[in-house]
């Protein structure tokens, strides 16, 4: 079925909010285009095999009016983030911007550069250089700050750098402390899970235009192109830490356990610019992220955000982050940065009063409002966190999953409670008229409730999944916020074609290089189907030769548990393997050169047998 027009009630809802917010401000479309230099002369980015990870020129059709099917608020937003190419913040500080989810920056020092966040693809990443050296001249890398460890400040790093000029010293790898340890956990414990709902987050199986993906406001979607990791030589550990680098002397402060649990922020006094990472930018960012995350805190959030008032904001004349565009003069940052930091601070401290009072999370998030001067700033609309969703992360935070109502205890699973519901309401045909009436009336959140209980119930129902359809589509016209518009239009594209799968990969094998043995054993442990291993009792002992260290491997009661020790010389089996080696073993690889075995084999053949590895194409507007 295709994509449905645009209801009355949505139309109007649209107009309602263009008509509410300061559209006559246009401040931002000076500020995107300030220091303009040129782009890619062809806006496609090709990897090896010529296959496309990036063309910005899809997003073309973003420009002049909203069209009825965007959120006014939001066509704006991408309108803004679509622009691509090198910018000039200030002499000496440029960027790329729009090649890629994130934001690449240049810091010139006396014989070479500084790169900042290399993007998420090699080939992307490689690509924004090419653009930067093209008018700049072809400055040497010096050096490389990754700001925080999601994948799009780290992972195009080798197309940029080699191991090989890391390791003889010619460029420095630069991140704050931590940083592998959190980068590496991230993609691989919960990255198949996380990877399945990015694609939905992303919006990366939708077709680019007005009906289907214009945006996810950070940023445009994520390229596809190979992720890579490089090791730090300089970590970060205190903030007031400087270091000059080039003859750049650089001041960082710490920022952990905001938007990444490992993050900084730093300031170049030449160029009195401070960079924020990714904790100060155009938009309300997440608290927890709708592809699943750690929950965030907002409240040590707005206290970094304090603290870099505090330090920098009496001699720093420009702003920039890993996303968006800058700003520019004191005055402004001040600003800029106070209402930041009381977004966070308000979203916190208010879910806090209410919950206090009895509300629950999904009740706060109905009637919390935001003050006027937060309301009226466009960097404090939810383009990529929602007032919403923030405020529920936030009352999980402190009192998890369960809102005290012994009611919600220990309700039926979707599919359970869902034929109860069905049962109740009349059957199928009932449940289909009641959300025809709730569609033609406007009510698609009540529309959706009602049909998410009766495809769970009959996943066949082809005027169930239709309707179902037409109403997430609906949902997503309506949305302001990029990333729930891509999560109702992906739903409603997977209702009607079916699952699309993970079109991007985090656990790319430069990544999967970063793990330390025991995040091998961990990632082992988790794919253990508990119940098959029940009866199982295994040891075996794992010396990873390249490293010198070795460990004792026990399977009990489906629990794989390790412990550092020298082997025993009567160990049932033992493995001698390097950690590449051990990587593709925990991959499935049993049979390729490089195992050394001495012993029982059968009992990793017995291992292997209970190990269950996370679907990639799991179903989620299906049961």
């Amino acid at each position: 079925m295709q994509n449905q027009e645009p209801t009355d009630a949505i139309i109007a809802a649209n107009a309602e909010l263009a008509a509410r917010l300061p559209f006559a401000d246009d401040a931002d479309f000076a500020a995107v285009e300030r220091g303009f230099i040129g782009t890619l002369e062809d806006p496609k980015i090709l990897d090896a095999a010529g296959e496309v990870v990036w063309d910005a020129s899809t997003y073309d059709f973003i420009q002049g009016e909203a069209p009825a099917s965007v959120n006014p608020s939001l066509w704006r937003q991408s309108r803004l983030v679509a622009k691509h190419g090198l910018f000039e913040v200030v002499p000496g500080l440029y960027q790329i911007r729009g090649l890629d989810l994130s934001v690449m920056s240049f810091v010139e020092g006396d014989t070479g550069v500084i790169v900042v966040d290399p993007l998420i693809s090699k080939e992307t990443a490689a690509a924004a250089l090419g653009l930067y050296r093209e008018h700049r001249g072809d400055r040497p890398i010096v050096a490389v700050i990754c700001t925080h460890s999601h994948i799009d400040h780290f992972g195009g790093v080798q197309g940029i750098v080699t191991q090989e000029q890391v390791d003889a010293g010619a460029v420095a790898i630069i991140a704050p402390e931590g940083l592998v340890e959190h980068a590496v956990a991230e993609n691989v414990y919960a990255g198949t899970a996380m990877g399945r709902r990015a694609g939905y987050m992303y919006g990366a199986a939708l077709p680019r235009g007005v009906r289907g993906a214009v945006g996810a406001g950070l940023g445009q979607t994520t390229s596809t192109g190979e992720a890579t990791l490089l090791a730090p030589t300089l970590e970060i550990t205190t903030t007031g830490e400087t270091h000059t680098i080039d003859g750049v002397e650089i001041e960082f402060q710490m920022a952990p356990g905001t938007e990444a649990p490992t993050e900084m922020h730093f300031y170049i006094p030449r160029y009195e610019a401070l960079c924020m990472a990714e904790n100060a930018t155009h938009t309300l960012h997440n608290l927890l992220t709708l592809r699943g995350a750690v929950v965030r805190d907002p409240h040590v959030w707005s206290q970094y955000l304090t603290e870099a008032i505090e330090r920098y904001g009496d001699r720093v004349e420009v702003v920039f982050a890993s996303h968006h565009w800058p700003t520019w003069g004191n005055t402004e940052i001040t600003q800029f940065l106070g209402l930041q930091r009381d977004l966070y601070a308000y979203l916190h401290d208010q879910t806090l009063r209410m919950l206090n009072q009895g509300l629950t999370g999904a009740e706060i998030a109905e009637v919390i409002q935001l003050p006027p001067a937060l309301e009226g700033s466009w960097h404090a609309r939810g383009y990529y966190g929602s007032v919403s969703h923030n405020v529920k992360a936030i009352y999980q935070r402190y009192m998890g999953w369960f809102d005290g109502n012994p009611a919600k205890l220990w309700p039926h699973p979707p599919a359970a409670i869902a034929e109860r519901y069905v049962d109740a309401i009349g059957g199928i045909d009932r449940v289909l008229e009641l959300a025809r009436v709730a569609y033609d009336g406007g009510d698609f959140r009540w529309a959706a409730t009602l049909l998410d209980h009766a495809v769970f119930v009959d996943a066949s129902n082809e005027a169930v999944k239709a309707l179902y359809a037409d109403t997430l589509e609906q949902l997503g016209y309506g949305s302001e916020n990029g990333t729930w518009r891509n999560f109702f239009l992906s739903g409603a594209a997977e209702l009607r074609a079916g699952s699309f799968g993970t079109p991007t990969a985090t656990n790319a094998p430069a990544i999967l290089a970063q793990l330390t043995p025991e995040q091998v054993f961990d990632a082992i442990a988790i794919t253990v189907d508990g119940p098959k291993a029940w009866d199982l009792d295994l040891a075996f002992d794992v010396t990873v030769s390249d490293l010198g260290r070795s460990f004792h491997v026990t399977l009990r009661n489906g629990v794989l548990v390790y412990v550092e020790r020298e082997p025993e010389a009567d160990a049932a089996l033992h493995l001698t393997l390097e950690k590449t080696r051990l990587i593709r073993l925990a991959g499935g690889d049993l049979q390729s050169d490089g195992l050394g075995v001495v012993g029982d084999s059968g009992v990793l053949t017995q291992l292997f047998g209970v190990l269950s590895p996370g679907d990639p194409d799991f179903e989620i507007v299906l049961p």
